[in-house]
This record gives structure tokens, sequence and C-alpha cells, in this order.
């Protein structure tokens, strides 16, 4: 955010080149980590409407950054009133022209962090032919965890850029990539249930239905959506 903070101050976009370069600076490095503070959330927020809603990732962050420019633009008008005599709220038009400036810049820095963090994770997860595996020595994925939660892996719950291992005694957070989780799996027989979801056949305790919903009841109290697409896959395997 520094990186573009600086950039933004030096080809001073929005009428703002006209400003002393020390100006710009405070003003776009400010403007920036403001952004970051409210804007970062999203990925969160967005993460759990896809495992709650089993709807495509692209659409919900096109409206977690519409939603997430409405503060913003706040921000930034407020910042703008800062040195005129009189506070004054901006008209239905100006506001919506406001607006729209804040969510290129803002929606364009967010596409900006997701070309960087996640180049391979543009698009959702394949949910076609999920893999069954068959048995073999040591799964490598245990050796990325704290010995404390044992080798015992019962799921894998993706979020955001990383990977949560659930083992039977606990839980490690990975910096790893869903897909690539699974293929350190070796030795363990599970299926993909969920574009972010993986679940081990032997952990599953029970099944439970809430009219189409479907999820998984897992070892320590887990509770794993099955997207609908899987539901068939699941029935073929004798999961459900």
């Amino acid at each position: 955010m520094t990186v573009i903070g600086v950039f933004l101050a030096l080809i001073g976009p929005l009428g703002s080149i006209n400003d002393p370069l020390a100006i710009r600076l405070m003003v776009w490095l400010g403007l920036s980590y403001a952004g970051y503070l409210i804007y970062s959330p999203m990925g969160w927020l967005v993460e759990k409407a896809a495992q709650t809603l089993d709807l495509p990732r692209i659409w919900l962050w096109v409206a977690g950054v519409m939603i997430a420019t409405v503060p913003m633009a706040a921000v930034v008008w407020s910042l703008n009133q800062m040195l005129a005599p009189v506070y004054r709220f901006p008209a239905p038009e100006e506001a919506l022209v406001h607006y729209g400036y804040v969510l290129i810049i803002g929606g364009g820095i967010t596409l900006l962090f997701h070309v960087i963090q996640r180049p391979s994770q543009s698009a959702p997860v394949p949910q076609t032919e999920p893999e069954v595996r068959a048995p073999a020595s040591h799964a490598r994925l245990v050796d990325r965890l704290p010995p404390e939660l044992g080798s015992d892996i019962i799921a894998l719950e993706m979020e955001d850029h990383y990977v949560r291992v659930h083992t039977a005694l606990g839980s490690e957070m990975v910096l790893l990539r869903l897909r690539d989780a699974i293929g350190e799996l070796e030795g363990i027989e599970g299926l993909q249930v969920h574009r972010s979801w993986w679940v081990a056949r032997g952990a599953v305790e029970s099944v439970i239905r809430e009219g189409r919903n479907v999820r998984l009841q897992l070892a320590r109290d887990i509770q794993a959506p099955v997207s609908r697409a899987q539901v068939a896959e699941l029935k073929d395997a004798g999961w459900l």
C-alpha cells in the first residue's frame, strides 16, 4: 500500500497533480492505508459468503468492493472538505460521480492484489470429478503441521490464500492453495465436497440436511458444507 500511495502521489490523479508533492504524498499515503483497512476485510466476508451461499466468488467480490467503496468515498470526500470553511455534503449527482471515481481506484487496487497474491485462483476451484485418494504411506501435508496436532487430518478449509488444516487434535493455517494441499494428502481417502472444503471419509460422523442444503458433521464439532453440484458425486461414492 505504501508503494501504491507513492505511485498515486507521483502521477497525481483526479486533479491532485496541482498540489505540492509533499501534500500529495501525505494525502495518497493516508488514503492508501485507509483503503486497505476498509477493503481488506472484504476477503474474509467473501469467503464466508461463498461457503454459506455457494455463489461464484467473482460476483461476491464485485458486490463486496461496491459496498466497501461507500465508506471509502465518504472518507475521501471528508478529506477534501477539511480545508473548506464549511463542510458541504455533495448533491446526489455529484456524490454518484465521486463514488464512481473512488470505485475505479479501489476496484483496480483490489484486482491488483488478486493478480499479485492469487494468480491461479482467479476462478473457482473446479467442482467436477473430485479425486478419491488411494492409501499410501505418508501424507506430506502432515510435515507442515506442529507435532502437537498429530497426523490424523480430517478436513481442509480454504480461507483466502491460506488453507486451514483440521486434525483430530486442532487446526493450523498453512500458506498453501487448496488444490496443492489436496495433492499432499497421500494415504488419506477423501473428497473435495465444496470449492472451499476437502473432507476425509473416515472423519464423517453424520449428515445434516436442511432443505436442499447438506452439511457433513465431522469430529470436533466441525461442519463442512456440501455444494449442490457435489451431492450426486457423494451419493455415487456411498457417502450419503
